[in-house]
């Protein structure tokens, strides 16, 4: 039986993997998901009748780092997603093959699962003088992205290159860098920036792909509400000492020290939709700020010209002149007039629900 033939549940049992086991995968990523406990048995009995999904990875414009993040997935770990539940049919990187071999088998998977394969990208595509400032093989990246979307079933944009433009996009753009969406406008599309992107985020939208047959529920930026439906700002464990008004002036003073709000060392953590203050990176031991630095705002459209890192949020990003004097003033004053502009934000990136 060949391996795209096989359910989820015979290849598990081939591979020895008990339904215990099993289940705690399917646990982990319905937590990860925002999906009820209950719906766990259903998940599991929908993925085991499932066939192996047929995954073409394109990299663009890219740095590789989003790749690097998804094979230091822990929890569910990568093993389980690459080799149990999809099959990676395409990534230049992973794969043996090289040169003319590989873009064979890249035309092979295409057409073998035409209209079924679920395409990631990562990286940015270039747009300025045809696209020629990015080529593999003799073929500009938008040309490339054109020919495989077509037969696509569904696209995951991976990292905030392949979701806005990211820093290839940054000022001045001159290879007139862009987000896939803005390319392909005919095929389910959903984002998952981050520079680089949560690898529980990447295993979470790929198994409830395969379990419920379509992507997540998304935002107006089309990022999974699951993940990206609060801000750092709303999950952040400093969160209390914005409200006291409490807040570092620099990264060595007492307040530092003592864990105090980095608001003013240019958090960007109220604008920024994120999972990292819950989900955590290397196997959940930390994330920027519990180490001491103030969130970049990694996942956000634009984000490197949003002023330096260090400098705090300014009228012109995230909100009305007035509503920034009032919020410049130390004290809870501070953490409430900033926590209902940061409200307004969510609703309106949300969509209002």
């Amino acid at each position: 039986m060949k391996e795209h033939e096989m359910t989820l549940g015979e290849e598990l049992r081939r591979q020895g993997i008990t339904r215990r086991s099993f289940l705690k995968f399917c646990a982990a990523v319905a937590s990860s998901m925002a999906i009820p406990a209950s719906m766990v048995p259903a998940m599991a009995a929908s993925l085991a009748q499932a066939r192996r999904q047929s995954v073409i990875w394109m990299p663009y414009q890219e740095c590789t780092g989003c790749l690097e993040s998804l094979t230091r997935s822990f929890a569910p770990t990568v093993e389980n997603l690459l080799f149990n539940f999809v099959s990676i049919d395409y990534q230049h990187t992973l794969q043996a093959a090289a040169g003319d071999q590989a873009i064979e088998a890249l035309k092979v998977a295409m057409e073998e699962n035409w209209g079924k394969y679920l395409l990631l990208v990562d990286g940015s595509i270039p747009l300025k003088d045809d696209g020629v400032y990015s080529v593999s093989h003799g073929q500009t990246h938008l040309e490339s992205l054109r020919e495989v979307a077509e037969g696509a079933a569904a696209i995951v944009s991976i990292g905030t290159c392949a979701a806005f433009g990211g820093v290839g996009a940054a000022r001045p753009n001159p290879t007139g860098a862009v987000g896939v969406d803005q390319i392909i406008t005919d095929k389910p599309i959903l984002n998952v920036p981050g520079c680089p992107p949560l690898p529980e985020v990447m295993t979470g939208v790929l198994t409830s792909f395969l379990a419920f047959g379509a992507l997540p529920e998304v935002d107006s930026l089309k990022r999974p509400k699951a993940f990206f439906g609060d801000t750092i700002h709303d999950r952040c464990y400093r969160r209390p000492f914005y409200d006291q008004g409490k807040f570092a002036d620099t990264f060595d003073d007492e307040g530092a020290r003592k864990g105090w709000c980095l608001y003013k060392l240019g958090c960007k953590g109220p604008i920024t939709y994120n999972a990292c203050a819950s989900v955590k990176w290397n196997q959940g031991l930390s994330w920027p700020i519990q180490s001491g630095h103030g969130c970049i705002g990694c996942s956000e459209p634009n984000f490197w010209d949003k002023d330096s890192f260090y400098k705090p949020l300014s009228a012109g990003q995230w909100g009305s002149a007035e509503g920034i004097a009032i919020a410049a003033a130390a004290g809870v004053a501070l953490g409430a007039a900033s926590a209902v502009m940061s409200r307004k934000n969510q609703d309106k990136i949300s969509g209002g629900k």
